[in-house]
């Protein structure tokens, strides 16, 4: 080795044993069912693709995370099934564990926050601030159900947003809007226990004095992150910490009898809030991965980095960090990248009423094809607002990138190197500029991929690997060395090296995203380690280098598999919505729009100035309505509720802009909006006094 390369690889070394070790944590899912694709989409997949990008170029990452066994929905669970709490949590704690490790989420340890290093663990961290008189202690009015015989945790009440107006807002935050509450803040509170509304009583709690820590939050996250927070973090804290009522004092006690008991005298009864105690299963889960060297990751000049869902924003980013300040030993967050909400056919993601994808039915549908999912939501990742999951995109991007682009490439050239050379790579005789120029892309790939990832943009990071396929298949299709092995031997060779480092590449480049198909295509090409630090393009697959036969990296899928989920979620929603209807007798309300949506509808008031049924039918009446701009015909399906002659003069709101379309022969340019009475008769949406023709209704 020469002097040069010494001092090189010194100099690598001393970087690589000084950097700052990096601790990354996922939010801590509750115990209380299955995991589903808006799970992965939140944290799961974004802080895996971190963790995996920092191991592969040597950074010292520990990845942690562990089921949330405390708390509400754990025992509203066990209450709904008839089990105890801990049967809830010790059915789904594994569950969950098996659906992160088959879909590659590579946590170095998942744990529980029912275990016994875990209870110590936030007993004595609450102990420490408690002796350091972090706390205030109060008594206060609390809901409590006297049916049930209990005090009432905030997840056990649910109202009315006086923010949004969102009819079931918890007692603790609105998720609709984001917004946090108290109890009290609720309009028309009712237990969850027993659907009574609840009286207050007095009980006594230990509040965390959050208005004691608005300076240093605002020099910590305002001042400090204006520029590395993702602007949906930022803008969120933002508007928390200006609010003109301020931070309010939270409680960091309940009165329940599950979770972990509160570890002062006079406190029997009472457990510590689940948001006091599930950050700290993070610190625990850590003693329990590394007894001996846990504090490495926890203090000093130690990173921490929290993968969240934006529901969780103000917990990871105002209540733990002001609780780590209190306490003084121990870092506070570097960054908190939180991804927005990922909806599911247009449809906001819901447990309660099944609209989701669960990791477990999926892999019995679609066995072996973990990366395919990982890719879809990786590409449709909500990063800076919400987004959504169709079965139709996730089947076009497997057959349109996956396998026509990536899968496409590589199947080319390792098939072509087979049966020109026998799997063994050839070697380069001769570069001409079309090589350099894919050569030099590779040589920049990795680093631009690392600089997206580094940034909390996975997205565009994983665009820039599909862009090296890309890249490798015009390669291809340019040379054609298919038809050049007939006639230049010699230039063929240096071609399908070039295509081979490409694809090499791949196997590494694809890791992050994909560690299931870059562990195959490494196996295929006999390539061992993933690591990224001994990549030198141009010596990738050395002249001479054998490699194993090939097989497909990925396989279409075809629109049979994509209607069976298709129509199983319209199965889940039927029979929703006649729950609904039995219920409250009224239909279940439709998916979620947005403004704009609505505003694309031009709604006006018009009069009915003739009216006749329309032949051969039972139902139709052809109408002809004063719209104020026009007179247009409309045939409508009313004939069963009213005789042509009574409804002549009638004024109705009238959908305007609505695309014509023929109706038994007849262009009919509009709807006429009804509902119905107490019996079913139809009966007209219109003005309770006269209002002109062509009036618009928003």
């Amino acid at each position: 080795m020469s002097f040069v390369n010494r001092k090189f690889v010194s100099q690598i070394y001393i970087i690589l044993t000084t950097l700052k070790p990096i601790l990354v944590t996922a939010a801590l899912p509750y115990a209380n069912g299955p995991v589903h694709i808006g799970h992965l989409a939140g944290c799961y997949i974004p802080a895996d693709v971190f963790v995996r990008y920092k191991r592969l170029i040597g950074e010292d990452v520990k990845f942690i995370c562990g089921s949330d066994e405390h708390g509400v929905p754990i025992t509203l669970k066990a209450k709904a099934e008839g089990i105890t709490p801990q049967q809830v949590v010790d059915k789904y704690h594994g569950m969950m564990k098996q659906s992160f490790a088959d879909f590659g989420i590579s946590f170095d340890i998942y744990s529980r926050t029912s275990s016994t290093l875990h209870h110590q663990t936030a007993a004595d961290f609450f102990k420490v601030l408690y002796e350091k008189g972090a706390f205030t202690e109060k008594t206060t009015l609390q809901f409590y159900d006297k049916q049930a015989g209990q005090f009432l945790a905030d997840r056990y009440i649910e109202g009315t947003c006086p923010k949004c107006g969102n009819e079931r807002a918890y007692g603790d935050q609105c998720e609709s809007c984001g917004t946090s509450l108290n109890p009290t803040d609720l309009i028309n509170p009712k237990s969850k226990l027993s659907g009574n509304t609840p009286i207050q009583k007095e009980t006594k709690h230990w509040f965390l004095p959050l208005n004691d820590y608005t300076s240093w939050l605002k020099h910590y996250i305002l001042e400090g992150h204006k520029d590395d927070w993702k602007p949906n973090v930022y803008g969120q804290c933002k508007s928390w910490l200006e609010a003109g009522d301020g931070l309010q004092p939270r409680a960091m006690t309940r009165d329940l009898d599950w979770g972990v008991p509160v570890p002062v005298a006079g406190a029997e009864g009472k457990v510590l809030y689940v948001w006091f105690d599930a950050p700290i299963g993070y610190i625990s889960a850590t003693k329990e991965l590394l007894p001996d060297s846990w504090e490495r990751y926890w203090k000093g000049d130690a990173r921490l980095i929290h993968f969240i869902g934006k529901d969780n924003i103000v917990f990871h980013c105002i209540i733990f960090p002001s609780i780590l300040h209190a306490h003084g030993d121990y870092v506070v967050p570097e960054n908190v990248p939180a991804n927005e909400f990922l909806n599911l056919e247009g449809d906001k993601i819901s447990t309660s009423r099944n609209w989701a994808v669960w990791l477990h039915e999926y892999l019995n549908d679609f066995p072996n094809k973990q990366d395919v999912l990982r890719y879809a939501l990786i590409a449709t990742a909500p990063e800076t607002k919400d987004n959504d999951f169709t079965w139709k995109d996730f089947q076009a991007r497997n057959n349109n990138e996956l396998v026509a682009v990536l899968g496409n490439f590589v199947n080319r050239t390792l098939v072509l190197a087979g049966n020109y050379y026998n799997h063994v790579t050839p070697g380069i005789t001769h570069l001409h500029d079309s090589d350099r120029e894919l050569l030099g892309i590779l040589k920049h790939s990795l680093h631009q991929i690392g600089e997206s990832i580094s940034k909390y943009r996975l997205r565009e990071a994983l665009a820039l690997m599909m862009d090296v396929a890309r890249a490798g298949n015009k390669y291809l299709a340019d040379h054609e060395p298919w038809k050049l092995v007939k006639s230049d031997a010699a230039r063929t060779q240096t071609v399908m090296q070039v295509a081979l480092e490409a694809t090499a590449l791949l196997a590494y480049a694809m890791e992050p995203f994909l560690p299931h198909t870059a562990a195959k295509l490494r196996s295929m090409m006999n390539l061992t380690e993933a690591s990224w630090h001994h990549i030198k393009v141009c010596d990738l697959v050395p002249a001479g280098h054998a490699m194993n036969a090939p097989s497909l990296l990925f396989d279409k899928i075809e629109d049979e598999a994509i209607q069976k989920q298709i129509d199983r979620l319209q199965a889940t929603k039927a029979a929703q919505q006649a729950l609904t209807e039995a219920a409250t007798g009224h239909t279940a309300l439709k998916a979620e729009t947005t403004f704009d949506d609505f505003s694309k509808m031009d709604i006006r008031i018009g009069t009915i100035l003739e009216a006749e049924r329309v032949p051969k039918t039972d139902k139709l009446l052809k109408l002809l309505i004063d719209t104020g701009i026009d007179k247009r015909t409309v045939v409508s399906g009313i004939a069963g509720s009213f005789s042509p002659e009574e409804i002549i003069g009638q004024q109705v709101t009238l959908l305007a802009n609505l695309a014509p379309r023929k109706i038994k022969g007849i262009e009919s340019q509009g709807m006429i909006l009804m509902t119905e009475d107490a019996n079913g008769k139809l009966v007209f949406v219109s003005p309770s006094e006269y209002v002109p023709n062509g009036k618009d209704v928003r």
